[in-house]
């Protein structure tokens, strides 16, 4: 019997890149003249692509663009928008959800630096929200072709490094958002994440293969010390290991070394010498090929018999 820190743990095969992939679509119908490259990284305020040579600008928040912005409008788009003008440097005006005068002298001043016409208007399609910082995954449209409105520009995902694990229905329990996942690198050098996003993937069947549902898990890899040592790979194989549950300071055998009772429950054989007890016991966690255990007479140390 052992006492020590029994941990619920499943390592699976991961992927490592930059987690989830979204689209981006034109708003605005015309030529593209300008388009950034695969991999490029793209923050608040610069350009992800032009149209008829006037440009697409990155700008930080969570809900989609939906209606052009103008003087008297009211909403949460407009807080959204007036954050970004502040955050990008444009001042003289308060960030609520009334777009005033003052936004729209803001938004002028805006416009004037990014060579569009000063009209303090913000047209839809002039500018794409999204969370923070993007990598461009693909380009779906070349310089110089045309583009109708709700035609996909660009793919793109998050600048941070994340894994891509798919799990297998029965460790559903292990997919919680925010849980702990250390993740092996191929340089065996461990990184420290967190699930970030949890979805069901379903695989419609196809001939004769059956169809398949998976949990699709993306893991964050959390601090600068994680994503620096990431940094080195670019799409790798990695092992995840996620922790369901732990139990620390527990008395623990071997699982083989389990005895079902006829009348029922669990047991273990304890041998001193040349005699042997058997003494009931009651179980806890199953992990690690070892299961916890409790009841009178078990004590760290005793040797426990194994069937043979």
């Amino acid at each position: 019997m052992t006492r020590q820190t029994l941990r619920d743990l499943h390592t699976a095969d991961g992927t490592l890149g930059f987690g989830d992939t979204a689209e981006i679509v034109s708003r605005v119908a015309g030529t593209v003249t300008a388009v950034p490259e695969t991999g490029e990284r793209i923050t608040r305020g610069e350009e992800l692509y032009a149209v008829d040579d006037l440009p697409v600008t990155l700008m930080y928040g969570s809900l989609p663009a939906y209606r052009p912005l103008k003087e008297d409008t009211e909403g949460p788009d407009v807080r959204q928008l007036e954050r970004n003008l502040r955050d990008l440097g444009y001042t003289g005006f308060t960030v609520d959800e009334k777009f005033t005068g003052a936004t729209t002298s803001a938004v002028k001043a805006w416009q004037e630096d990014l060579g569009l016409e000063e009209t303090g208007v913000v047209d839809l399609g002039r500018v794409v929200f999204a969370p923070s910082a993007i990598r461009v995954e693909a380009v779906e449209t070349a310089k110089g072709g045309t583009v109708q409105m709700g035609a996909k520009v660009l793919s793109y995902t998050g600048t941070a490094k994340a894994v891509t694990v798919e799990l297998d229905p029965e460790y559903l329990r292990l997919a919680k958002k925010g849980t702990a996942v250390t993740v092996t690198l191929p340089d065996d050098t461990r990184a420290a994440g967190r699930i970030d996003q949890v979805s069901t993937v379903v695989q419609p069947a196809s001939g004769q293969q059956e169809a398949t549902t998976k949990v699709e898990v993306i893991v964050a890899l959390t601090g600068a010390k994680a994503q620096k040592a990431a940094a080195r790979f670019g799409s790798a194989s990695v092992d995840a290991d996620f922790v369901a549950g732990t139990r620390p300071n527990v008395l623990t055998v071997p699982v083989a070394a389990l005895l079902a009772f006829s009348g029922g429950g669990f047991g273990v054989e304890v041998v001193s010498g040349a005699t042997s007890t058997y003494l009931p016991v009651t179980t806890g966690l199953f992990a690690e090929g070892r299961v916890e255990i409790s009841g009178e007479g078990v004590a760290e140390g005793a040797v426990v018999g194994m069937p043979k």
